[in-house]
């Protein structure tokens, strides 16, 4: 297990907090690596009945893939090839029967929002806010965020998130249905592991037989997303080669406003 990944096993609840406060617990090819794994680990243990995700510190859940290891590496930076099968993350493709409740401990904007989507519930602090702004930086949010979360809100409001790029405070998000509660920061934890351990109390085959029929997953995957995946793969593709791509991504790291060009 990779060290900016920690895990602790408390009652019939894994839970696994991203480590890295100081790149705000960006995604890299660790993080990847070492959530995949604990998704494994969780999966193939019969003890654990559910999973707790959330991220160290009090500002930021997690903000997305880590854009000095897409710079210097590329795309393995960030998902190595051979793990490339979980999708972004090491979770966001990596489908599981045990129960996935995101504590999202602060900002979830972009990457982090795209993680809280992957989960089953969400348990969040009155202070975090969700969204994918990827718009502004001439992207998609590629890692499910675009089709998942017109399937988590109406979709006028999921539209309005993807279009603008804005964000969604907390209190917004459980008006619409995105997150299950929203408690202050200090409490986030303990209010997701009290309600694993009431999941937990239930017979574990009937909790994990009602997620895999509730989500459709049917040998690790998901079969309604196997199209709204592809489209998303092409236009990342496509978009990649744009020149508004990279001056998006220039601008984002310089601290300034891009210049689109549309090509």
């Amino acid at each position: 297990m990779s060290e900016v990944v920690l895990t602790e096993v408390r009652g019939h609840t894994l839970v696994v907090t991203i480590d890295r406060p100081e790149a705000a617990n960006s995604i890299n090819a660790d993080v990847h690596r070492g959530l995949g794994a604990a998704w494994e680990r969780a999966q193939k243990t019969d003890d654990i009945r559910v999973v707790v995700l959330t991220g160290a510190g009090d500002k930021v859940f997690c903000a997305g893939a880590d854009l000095k290891a897409l710079g210097t590496a590329g795309p393995a930076g960030v998902t190595p090839p051979d793990t490339a099968h979980w999708g972004f993350a090491g979770i966001v493709k990596h489908h599981i029967t045990k129960p996935v409740i995101c504590a999202v401990n602060g900002s979830a904007l972009g990457g982090g929002t795209e993680l809280a989507l992957a989960g089953d519930l969400v348990v969040a602090a009155d202070t975090s806010s969700f969204g994918l702004p990827e718009v502004k930086r001439g992207l998609i949010a590629g890692a499910g965020g675009v089709f998942r979360l017109t399937t988590a809100l109406p979709r006028a409001v999921a539209l309005e998130l993807l279009l603008t790029g804005a964000a969604m405070s907390a209190q917004d998000a459980l008006r619409w249905g995105l997150v299950n509660r929203i408690v202050p920061q200090a409490d986030v934890l303990s209010t997701a592991l009290a309600l694993a351990d009431v999941i937990s109390a239930n017979a574990p085959l009937a909790v994990q037989a009602s997620k895999r029929v509730a989500r459709g997953i049917s040998d690790g995957v998901i079969e309604t997303e196997a199209r709204s995946w592809e489209l998303s793969e092409q236009a990342l593709e496509s978009l990649s080669r744009s020149a508004d791509t990279i001056e998006g991504i220039m601008a984002f790291m310089q601290k300034r406003d891009p210049i689109w060009t549309g090509k």
